[in-house]
């Protein structure tokens, strides 16, 4: 089952979306393919084709998002991992939609990469025995700290961190070299990088998972009074990924 290709459902067959969203996938190796953007075709596509990874959005024609997992909870079948995706945003929807057995959600508008970047992270605990990239160590790490993937920072972060775990000499100016070069990656300008990845830190800070913070950060770190600068929290990360890449090919585990 190993040499497999990760299978992945796309329930959704239009062009700009689906069909781009299957494209970038089928380049990564992985067996992906669309469906109509209704609900009972894709719980018949899930039941008929055993997908690895299920990406629909949450509000479906005849069946929505939910209602899909709990009806195949009475299934005899193997769950996929489902990335939800949803234009609106509150506690109850998000404990709703993760309680009902999804992996991820997305809120709307985001990124096809940003999407492509969950997928990798869930395929690496799939096969946690095949080599992981360093994308893939970066982005499981921002999502366990709990930065969402919606947000402009959370995008400058992990390029940020990529750039700056290849050339360590990046992280001697922060503000002169390395903002400059993710800016010019997004198109965009090094204030607004700043600005964006400062505010991801902070929602981490605010709302994320702290138990994965102080695995991190240590016991230094009180999450009710400060929150590490731009610098501080990129180096740490950009410390403990290099190591770890150094380490193992495996994914990456944060441990006690």
């Amino acid at each position: 089952m190993s040499n497999e290709p990760i299978k992945v459902l796309i329930g959704d067959d239009t062009a700009e979306y689906g069909v781009a969203l299957a494209g970038m996938l089928k380049k990564k190796g992985i067996f992906a393919y669309t469906r109509k953007k209704d609900g009972m075709a894709v719980c018949r596509a899930i039941l008929n084709d055993s997908p690895d990874i299920v990406i629909t959005d949450l509000s479906l024609p005849e069946l929505d998002a939910i209602a899909i997992m709990n009806k195949l909870k009475k299934e005899n079948i193997r769950m996929p991992a489902f990335i939800i995706s949803s234009s609106v945003k509150n506690s109850f929807i998000e404990r709703q939609v993760i309680e009902s057995g999804a992996t991820y959600l997305i809120i709307k508008p985001y990124e096809l990469v940003d999407l492509c970047s969950i997928v990798d992270a869930i395929v690496s605990d799939i096969r946690p025995g095949e080599q992981t990239s360093l994308e893939m160590l970066v982005t499981e790490t921002i999502q366990k700290i709990g930065i969402p993937a919606h947000v402009k920072g959370y995008r400058y972060l992990r390029t940020a961190i990529i750039d700056a775990v290849d050339d360590i000499s990046l992280m001697n100016s922060v503000t002169k070299q390395l903002y400059p070069v993710v800016a010019a990656k997004h198109d965009t300008t090094s204030t607004r990088v700043e600005r964006a990845i400062r505010h991801a830190i902070g929602i981490a800070w605010a709302r994320g998972n702290s138990s994965e913070i102080n695995k991190l950060f240590g016991y230094s770190v009180n999450l009710e009074k400060s929150k590490p600068t731009n610098s501080e929290f990129i180096a740490l990360l950009t410390d403990r990924l290099r190591l770890t890449r150094n380490k193992s090919s495996s994914s990456l585990v944060i441990h006690n």
